[in-house]
């Protein structure tokens, strides 16, 4: 369902990618907060966590809850899936759907911050992974029924990044919060990140040198063409391959020798990543898991379901440059967070609104309306 990795140039700096993949397209919004922007994150029965953004962030959201007539989509709705502040930090959403079930108690006069407002609360809060870390702790964090989502528990782990190279996990299971450093950078679903870790251990076979000639008795074979490589490589779009798989191009895939050849790198490698509609698909009879979000159930006429790359996001972290596409297009759309800098308002622009647009589309979300 997500695909995310780091990746380095020549230089040592570090870039960004993620896929996210659903069974329908949702109503994603490009939030831009400034800094000074108020949060404030209630659990019932705690006192609420309240905390105003040291840091300019810029992110792709999506609402928690279904708007009504009385009671419209506002900017507090929005909960940040992918994102990256003005000091390089950036802050991803991806499924995890055991996150869920069971809590540790909690104080019930102790402030508590939701894990929905975990994205404004890093990218607004922190600088560098190593301070979410030691901020992590001190504050608890709990899990909340989603009514977006039919009630689950925010069924979700959560990855980090920063412009040193570092790279954070922090994990759910069951209701335990655990906080991991990703020494891969890479990130996908279930099961849980130290899992995926071991079963690296089952590819050390794999290199980027193709041995494309050997010989068996007498007889000397060869390779027709280049590529031999990658055989080892799992071939599925299962959470468990995907791990492998973005190891494995993060690993191998030549390092740019400039920040823009580094960004069209990423491009490519997470191009491996993206997922046409019906290339798997699953039928309600045959039990597919997928999340189910209210007001935007699936098309009723088709008989199933079948996830696909709803967008796809890089982020430079050296020079604060995100940009996104989503399914519709083939180029990305850049936003500078630098450029944004003497912006004061928040500001929303629908993702949907990007799709063929200018490459640099940092003005148009200048132009869009404070929300």
């Amino acid at each position: 369902m997500c695909t995310s990795l780091v990746y380095s140039d020549a230089a040592g700096k570090a870039y960004f990618g993620r896929t996210l993949e659903l069974t329908i397209d949702l109503p994603y919004q490009i939030v831009y907060l400034p800094a000074g922007f108020p949060t404030r994150s209630q659990i019932a029965g705690h006192p609420a966590v309240e905390y105003k953004a040291k840091r300019a962030m810029l992110s792709v959201t999506m609402p928690c809850r279904v708007p009504t007539a009385d009671s419209p989509i506002g900017i507090e709705d929005l909960k940040v899936l992918e994102g990256i502040n003005d000091q390089g930090l950036t802050f991803s959403l991806l499924s995890y759907p055991t996150a869920g079930g069971g809590h540790h108690s909690v104080a019930m006069t102790q402030s508590v911050l939701s894990a929905s407002d975990l994205g404004t609360w890093v990218l607004g809060q922190f600088s560098t992974v190593a301070e979410v870390k030691a901020a992590l702790a001190e504050q608890p964090i709990l899990l909340t029924p989603l009514a977006i989502l039919g009630g689950v528990e925010s069924p979700f782990h959560y990855v980090m990044h920063d412009a040193t190279g570092a790279s954070a996990v922090i994990e759910f299971n069951r209701g335990e919060m655990s906080v991991h450093d990703n020494p891969v950078g890479v990130m996908t679903n279930g099961p849980d990140f130290r899992w995926h870790l071991t079963n690296l251990s089952n590819y050390t076979f794999l290199s980027n040198v193709d041995q494309s000639s050997a010989s068996f008795g007498s007889l000397k074979v060869a390779q027709p063409d280049s590529g031999i490589a990658t055989a080892g490589l799992p071939a599925s779009n299962t959470s468990v391959g995907r791990f492998v798989r973005a190891a494995f191009y993060a690993q191998f895939a030549e390092k740019a020798a400039t920040p823009d050849l580094a960004v069209r790198a990423v491009a490519h490698i997470m191009n491996n990543f993206d997922r046409p509609r019906g290339i798997t698909i699953d039928y309600p009879e045959l039990s597919g898991g997928h999340l189910e979000v209210a007001g935007l159930e699936n098309d009723k006429t088709t008989e199933y379901a079948t996830e696909f790359t709803t967008w796809t996001s890089l982020a430079d972290l050296d020079r604060r440059l995100f940009f996104v596409r989503d399914y519709q297009s083939l180029n990305f759309s850049c936003i500078d967070l630098g450029a944004l800098a003497g912006t004061a308002q928040p500001k929303v622009l629908p993702l949907k609104k990007l799709n063929g647009a200018a490459m640099d589309a940092t003005e148009i979300l200048k132009g869009a309306t404070p929300s």
